[in-house]
């Protein structure tokens, strides 16, 4: 039987928060392209990784649909209470002082203290919210429509064959399948394993759910609580309904000799900070699971394709970083595809800007969540394992510089762009590895007075930003696998220490940039000298002493810390 074809310009496997973002982006900035988006279920549907991170707001607002979004009343993720590292106390990482949520207005704008808050979505709802604005801008969407084979020539897609026998032919072809990677599978692209944690997650949702913090109208923490054989969610997705998990190893699985809904029942059993959220709740009755390995893709594009989201790679979900690095992977593709169909002479770089950024961005995740199941150990354990962190940044050094280096920041910057994650945020990361190691978190600004940019060996590169629809050519250093923007924070650091050495001036310039807004950033002194930190972490700056003058006193920066203990968190027993 002969079926007909179908031809657009860009087919998308897939209509999750990949897909949808990038067929919302490409329309919005191109209107006339046609794109279509093909999803083999029929929406809405339940899906695992409910849980974002403040960047998504922005790519939301950005895409339009934030007042859809918004108006899901979906609870606001103002942070996450922990139970981790050294100690049985709670703790809390805020993205946004609590104090600023409980006089925000729902449903809101995404201004002033939205730009700092996430949402914590039911995936149905949100999903099914975010396919539907792809398909009103002019999309065309086709659900219940499976691609079941990958028609090639060589590195070449030539076509997408659906289960219905229809054939789709496309320019460009993307996999925003998720972890299954159906086009990642059809081109034979294999995937590494790029860690040893090897972890299977299981959940089920609960109704009547209590939330362990309200902050003002509709803003909570998810909560994160480690116990002897993995650890556990557990995330508000409205006024009671929750997703409750327990991740562990597939080892502690398989030795445990149980069901994985017994285990997850025994797993809530030994918590007694999440059974008091669900003294009164009833579960779904259907305990899912799921492996989460951390991987990456050997290749996440071709001569007319690209991988997206999780089909190109995924880091460990205790930071809660999946759904981030998947919106913002999708909407850098959308750029990327809009300047090749106009202007394809810059092709190879463009794709290989792509793939580098996302796997830089993807590894920096993995080597991340490392860290923090180490932090489950000793300290001294954790030394060896920072080496290990370092060296694959293209870092050498000693134990103990190994960890000095990660706990004060470790990273300058993920690549182009904003950060995608809190945790790549200087701020964040040292105060979270402070929180992990029970250390002092000192500055190592504190001990020097005399800054000088350090460029030895270093290359002055043109790469891919990407700004209100085009892609914009920015300079970058790039020594060895690192690399610093020269915009933002790090550009106007950049221009100061080209021109002053005296930390105590160097300061009165930066205080100058954050009263005057930072370039529409609103940054704050800490999150500056964080960044400045983490420019001396890296030796983009070296620093001296001269016994002729002061060096600064820098822990009163500290009050506003992001980390900090739970108000109301006395100790929480479990097994």
């Amino acid at each position: 039987m002969q079926h007909a074809g179908i031809e657009t310009d860009v087919a998308i496997i897939g209509g999750g928060p990949g897909g949808s973002t990038l067929a919302s982006l490409i329309l919005k900035y191109a209107p006339h392209r046609r794109v279509l988006v093909l999803e083999k279920e029929k929406f809405p549907r339940d899906h695992v990784g409910e849980s974002q991170l403040p960047a998504v707001a922005g790519i939301i607002h950005e895409m339009g649909c934030w007042d859809q979004i918004e108006d899901a009343g979906f609870p606001l993720k103002v942070g996450a209470t922990y139970r981790w590292g050294t100690t049985e106390e709670l703790w809390d990482f805020d993205f946004i002082d609590p104090r600023e949520v409980e006089r925000i207005d729902r449903p809101g704008r995404y201004e002033g203290p939205r730009r700092f808050t996430a949402f914590q979505a039911d995936r149905a709802r949100y999903d099914d919210i975010l396919l539907r604005h792809a398909e009103a801008l002019g999309a065309a969407v086709m659900e219940e429509s499976q691609v079941v084979k990958i028609h090639r020539d060589g590195d070449r897609v030539e076509s997408l064959e659906l289960r219905d026998g229809r054939i789709v032919t496309a320019s460009y072809y993307i996999d925003a399948s998720g972890h299954i990677g159906v086009l990642r599978r059809g081109m034979g692209v294999k995937t590494k394993a790029e860690s040893s944690l090897r972890n299977i997650a299981m959940w089920d949702y609960w109704e009547n759910a209590d939330w362990a913090a309200e902050i003002g109208v509709g803003g909570t923490r998810v909560q994160v609580m480690s116990q002897s054989g993995g650890w556990m969610w557990f995330i508000p997705l409205g006024p009671t309904r929750a997703s409750i998990g327990f991740v562990c190893p597939v080892d502690h699985y398989k030795t445990s000799g149980l069901s994985a809904d017994a285990l997850y029942r025994q797993a809530i059993a030994n918590d007694a900070h999440i059974s008091s959220l669900i003294e009164h709740a009833t579960p779904r009755g259907t305990t899912r699971t799921t492996t989460d390995w951390s991987f990456t893709s050997e290749r996440l594009y071709g001569d007319n394709w690209f991988l997206v989201g999780e089909a190109a790679g995924f880091a460990d979900p205790i930071l809660a970083a999946g759904l981030t690095i998947t919106h913002a992977g999708a909407r850098e593709l959308a750029y990327i595809l809009n300047d090749l169909f106009d202007e394809p002479r810059d092709a190879e770089w463009l794709k290989a800007s792509y793939a580098d950024t996302q796997l830089r961005r993807i590894r920096q995740h993995i080597r991340f969540a490392d860290f923090w199941y180490a932090a489950k150990g000793r300290f001294e354990d954790l030394k060896e394992h920072c080496v290990r962190i370092a060296g694959a940044s293209g870092v050498r050094m000693t134990p103990e510089a190994a960890w000095r280096w990660l706990a004060q920041g470790g990273f300058a910057h993920d690549g182009p762009g904003p950060p995608t994650t809190k945790t790549d945020a200087p701020p964040s990361l040292k105060q979270v590895l402070g929180k992990l190691a029970a250390t002092k978190r000192e500055w190592a600004l504190e001990t020097l007075n005399v800054l000088t940019l350090n460029l030895d060996d270093v290359d002055r590169e043109v790469l891919p930003v990407f700004v209100e629809g085009k892609v914009v050519r920015e300079a970058h250093w790039v020594r060895g696998q690192d690399r610093l923007i020269l915009t933002g924070h790090y550009g106007m650091l950049s221009e100061v220490l080209a021109e002053e050495s005296d930390l105590s001036k160097i300061v009165e310039r930066i205080k100058r940039y954050c009263a005057d807004g930072g370039g529409g950033r609103q940054p704050s002194l800490r999150q500056v000298m964080e960044s400045l930190e983490a420019m001396l972490n890296e030796r983009w700056v070296v620093g001296s002493y001269d016994t002729n003058k002061p060096c600064l006193a820098l822990g009163r920066l500290e009050h506003d810390d992001q980390v900090h203990w739970n108000e109301a968190g006395a100790s929480t027993h479990t097994v």
